[in-house]
């Protein structure tokens, strides 16, 4: 028996689902895009079984839907389904960040009879987009979490959590709608907001003197990365969860007033105190599972500046099956040895370069 799962929106997230699902056994894996040149591009990759530019054809006989679309499209999707004459026991789900208002969205739908709404959201990402940047390990020991409503059959949940537990290699986790939006809206939304206000707040100061720009590179560059992440994407989601962006914002100026007080008052102990629990509860996150924001797998080396120094680095690293992300010169000037940092997509490409440059004799830092 087939197992027909369909994904609307094969882009990172979908596209990673689908490399998942794709030929293992008893499955089948459809695409859908309303956009033809993305067709080729599907059968390319190779990331599904089949691609479509109907909806309705997509939609027939599937016994789980995925739309990984723009949360902005979410509401508009599911009710286009709402309308379509799906398969008795078909699962929708979704891969939003926002979980409250789909669910609110899904309620008011009254789907038919059998097809029943599960909010999801794969706790892992990446800084690249599309379905160029898929890969069947993004989800793998990441959170990923269900939001059922509370009359979904309990055989229903579990179908979906089987189907992700066991081959997406994440850890399935069941929270209530408005809690996932609280806590997410805490640990990733607010975090890019900051991130934005800051590069802004430096940017300004820039433009009368540019020594902010030069002397930001390195440190403030890399907490501040999330800054880069997609306009589009992330206005979708602060509008989506604005009310509890907003409650985070009143907290997050608390603490902020709390450091003027501390600073006006010359509170030294204070100051300690503040970076002494920021840095144990900093200290008990756990180090190695995925997150949220993704985790940077950089490696630091000292190169001489020496004509084709970084070519010979590249292509050693290269000659070992080692795939490198992204090459960076942080400084190099003449007798002064430069820095190089070198970007990887997973921790074992990071190890297996780090080991090799090291055997190299190279001073290596992570």
């Amino acid at each position: 028996m087939i197992t027909k799962i369909t994904i609307f929106g094969v882009g990172l997230i979908g596209g990673s689902l689908a490399l998942c699902f794709k030929g293992k056994p008893g499955l089948h894996v459809t695409g859908y895009t309303h956009l033809p040149e993305l067709i080729h591009t599907y059968q390319e990759r190779q990331v599904v079984d089949h691609a479509t530019l109907s909806m309705e054809e997509a939609a027939l006989d599937a016994d789980f839907i995925f739309l990984c679309v723009p949360v902005s499209l979410l509401g508009t999707y599911l009710e286009q389904l709402s309308r379509l004459p799906l398969k008795q026991g078909c699962i929708i789900t979704d891969v939003g960040s926002t979980k409250a208002s789909i669910a609110a969205c899904a309620e008011q739908l009254q789907l038919h009879e059998g097809v029943h709404f599960i909010g999801g959201h794969p706790m892992a990402g990446s800084e690249r987009s599309g379905v160029g940047a898929a890969s069947y390990l993004l989800f793998e020991n990441a959170y990923y979490v269900l939001t059922p409503p509370e009359h979904v059959p309990q055989p229903a949940y579990e179908r979906l959590a089987d189907l992700l537990t066991q081959h997406t290699r994440a850890q399935v986790i069941r929270v209530e709608p408005q809690m996932h939006d609280e806590i997410v809206g805490a640990i990733s939304h607010l975090p890019h907001v900051i991130a934005v206000a800051l590069v802004n707040q430096i940017r300004q100061y820039n433009e009368g003197n540019p020594l902010y720009r030069m002397l930001a590179a390195g440190g403030f560059r890399d907490i501040t990365r999330i800054a880069s992440s997609d306009p589009i994407v992330w206005r979708d989601i602060l509008l989506n969860n604005r009310h509890i962006i907003l409650q985070l914002l009143e907290d997050w100026n608390e603490g902020v007033e709390q450091f003027i007080g501390l600073l006006e008052s010359e509170d030294a102990r204070g100051i300690e105190e503040q970076f002494e629990k920021a840095g144990a509860f900093r200290d008990e996150l756990p180090e190695r599972r995925k997150g949220m924001i993704t985790k940077l797998y950089d490696l630091y080396l000292d190169v001489p500046d020496h004509p084709g120094i970084i070519g010979k680095i590249t292509t050693e690293i290269g000659n070992r099956g080692i795939n490198i992300s992204n090459v960076q010169i942080i400084e190099s000037r003449e007798d002064v040895p430069g820095v190089m940092r070198l970007s990887f997509r997973n921790e074992h490409d990071m190890e297996q370069a780090k080991a090799m440059l090291q055997q190299n004799e190279y001073s290596v830092f992570v």
